[in-house]
């Protein structure tokens, strides 16, 4: 029995700090707060843009704006998303929302650029350029119990504000928020409270290096907090208002959260429906974060109009409703609300509304409520052995394997391994390698001929223990080769996932953790393979070991634009997730496993959304299992 003094493995060290709901191992206390408050952290912000005073084009027509959001990668401008086009306004307000990633240790470039685009085609090439403003993501570092547990209860709405020096040692508040540059961009930095803030900035759109007349823009962030839940929601009406006198009304509808300031805040605007007194408005999916900043009870205004090709719309009635209200439309019912215009109500002894407004479908799923149904994280581990890793028996190399001190590889294996673990039940993995010549004939596994690499152990692992122990047993017998090949892998793995997708019920979803020390050498095959993969039950989460240059494994991540294969298809949706392990060299384990982990639960939700798949209660699937004697 070993000593209470004795000193703890790496493996239990890397377990404690792994998860906060462990004990500390052998002779081992918690860590300081310091040490927690400088590892790196993963927040997710919405920027929400409108302009005002945008140039017509000439005298005859109003703009159609439309705003394109773009990243910096490697010195050049990746378009990631960019707003719906409003037809004829010069004061547009956006109801698209920009989600973006902050990563306090990297400096983050983005550019607004406002277009206007022609009521004949949607495309960026032949709309005319009204202006741009550019924006810098900041440091963004922890915030202390006290803001966290604030940000939980207010909506955490920032727009600008002058910034304060902060070394990163002092960063246990930082959050995010807009200030002014003095060559008129952005950048989102501000001290700790003004993250709870409700302040706007507005800057003049610049043009050629000029103002671009007197167009502005304001962007307002706002942090996601709680746990990222989204709602499908399916609106219609039924005998509204008719304003037009050679025609029937163009209706849409409006979703305004009422903030905490009386202020009202842009949620949704659903399309137009023309000339129809009964519309059906197309269902759609918005963040309960920003519908109500997880206050059930917040108010909500919504608003009804009739559309006019001139931009200016007539006001046909509103309502006020909660959250709270609306799930009451979940499980096929419906919610009603009689569509009210105040100066009618007064005017008229006999209205009684400008219609009734019907929420057909709330629908909300979240991560849990699949897991909990019963659905299993398949989880499988990938490991680059190409000769770049250097000889394992030279301690310089990546694949070194020191009694007290785990490598690279190691350590990220343990830091997401250990969380995903957690929802496998029988906790049996399967872990491949790829790039390496084998006994006993050393031949290259890995590679386009011999397709999945090759498993480190005849069967599963049992536990992240035991893919350790297989990494380590196999690293003497095997050589270490090239080249870096991933595209067989992610098939392989999607040829399971591809069994799953046919299934009506969400029982399994597949992870692949991909841990390689460079560029991988199969580009187009990987694209080809991950877009194909982007329709079945699959993530993949890439981790770059060492201090190669990683710069082409970002085009994976769709982060920085549209992964398409190469023959153009594009992702169904964004299941990659890119991480350089150096980013988190002197952090703990859970920041790592923060950081490439935090997409899989909405990454889960949108597949069986997708599908239309619900989670299954637990109770059904609990009586569904099959127990051994």
């Amino acid at each position: 029995m070993a000593h209470l003094g004795a000193p703890a493995t790496w493996f239990e060290c890397l377990q404690y700090e792994g998860s906060p709901y462990r004990t500390a191992p052998r002779g081992h206390t918690a860590g300081s707060r310091k040490d927690r408050l400088c590892s790196p952290c993963l927040t997710k912000v919405e920027l929400r843009v409108a302009c005002k005073g945008i140039s017509d084009r000439d005298a005859l027509s109003k703009p159609d704006p439309c705003v394109v959001l773009k990243m910096q990668s490697h010195g050049q401008w990746l378009e990631v998303d960019r707003t719906e086009v409003i037809r004829s306004s010069i004061n547009p307000t956006f109801s698209k929302v920009f989600t973006v990633d902050f990563y306090f240790e990297e400096v983050q470039r983005l550019r607004f650029e406002l277009y206007d685009i022609s009521s004949s085609h949607n495309g960026i090439k032949e709309a005319d350029f009204l202006g741009a403003v550019e924006c810098t993501l900041g440091q963004v570092g922890q915030m202390s119990a006290s803001h966290r547990d604030a940000s939980k209860r207010t909506p955490t709405r920032v727009s600008a504000a002058h910034t304060l020096p902060m070394p990163r040692a002092h960063a246990e508040c930082a959050c995010a928020c807009v200030r002014a540059c003095a060559d008129g961009s952005l950048a989102l930095l501000s001290p700790p409270k003004q993250i709870v803030s409700q302040r706007k900035l507005s800057r003049s759109l610049l043009k050629q290096g000029s103002s671009a007349g007197k167009s502005s823009i304001t962007i307002i962030a706002e942090e996601l907090s709680g746990n990222g839940d989204y709602v499908e929601l399916s609106f219609s009406a039924r005998k509204l208002d008719d304003k037009d006198f050679f025609s029937k009304s163009d209706p849409f509808l409006e979703i305004f959260r009422v903030n905490d300031d009386a202020t009202h805040q842009l949620v949704h605007r659903t399309e137009t429906i023309m000339n129809n007194l009964n519309p059906v408005w197309k269902t759609f999916k918005v963040s309960v974060n920003s519908l109500c900043s997880g206050d059930h009870d917040r108010k909500l205004k919504c608003t009804v109009w009739d559309w006019d090709s001139n931009g200016k719309h007539d006001f046909i009635g509103e309502f006020e409703t909660t959250f709270k209200e609306m799930r009451g439309a979940m499980d096929g019912k419906q919610m009603q609300w009689e569509c009210i215009n105040p100066k009618y109500k007064v005017k008229k002894k006999n209205y009684k509304n400008s219609g009734i407004v019907i929420l057909n479908q709330c629908k909300m799923h979240s991560f849990l409520d699949y897991i909990m149904g019963g659905c299993q994280i398949q989880f499988t581990v990938a490991i680059d052995f190409t000769a770049s890793n250097g000889d394992p028996r030279n301690s310089c190399s990546l694949h070194y394997i020191h009694p007290y001190q785990p490598n690279e590889y190691l350590k990220a294996l343990v830091a997401v391994g250990e969380i995903c673990q957690d929802y496998d039940s029988d906790k049996m993995f399967p872990a491949f390698g790829f790039g390496a010549r084998i006994p006993p004939d050393f031949k290259v596994r890995g590679s386009s001929d011999e397709a999945g690499g090759f498993p480190m152990r005849r069967f599963t692992c049992s536990g992240i223990q035991g893919v350790v122990e297989a990494y380590q047993n196999c690293l003497p017998k095997i050589q270490l080769y090239g080249p870096t090949n991933i595209a067989p892998i992610i098939q392989k793995v999607a040829s399971s996932a591809s069994r799953e997708m046919h299934a009506k019920e969400a029982m399994q979803y597949f992870i692949l953790l991909i841990l390689t020390d460079g560029v991988i050498t199969d580009m187009a095959d990987t694209r080809e393979a991950i877009v194909h993969a982007s329709h079945l039950p699959m993530s993949v989460i890439i981790v770059g070991v060492g201090n190669a240059d990683f710069g082409d494994m970002q085009m994976l991540d769709g982060d920085d634009g549209i992964l398409r294969s190469p023959k153009g298809e594009p992702v169904l949706r964004d299941i990659v997730q890119f991480v350089p392990f150096r980013n988190f060299k002197h952090a703990s384990p859970a920041a790592l496993a923060k950081s490439v982990l935090a997409e899989v639960p909405n990454q889960v939700v949108d597949y069986y959304n997708s599908k239309a798949i619900k989670p299954k209660c637990a109770s059904d699937y609990e009586s569904s299992r099959t127990f051994g004697p």
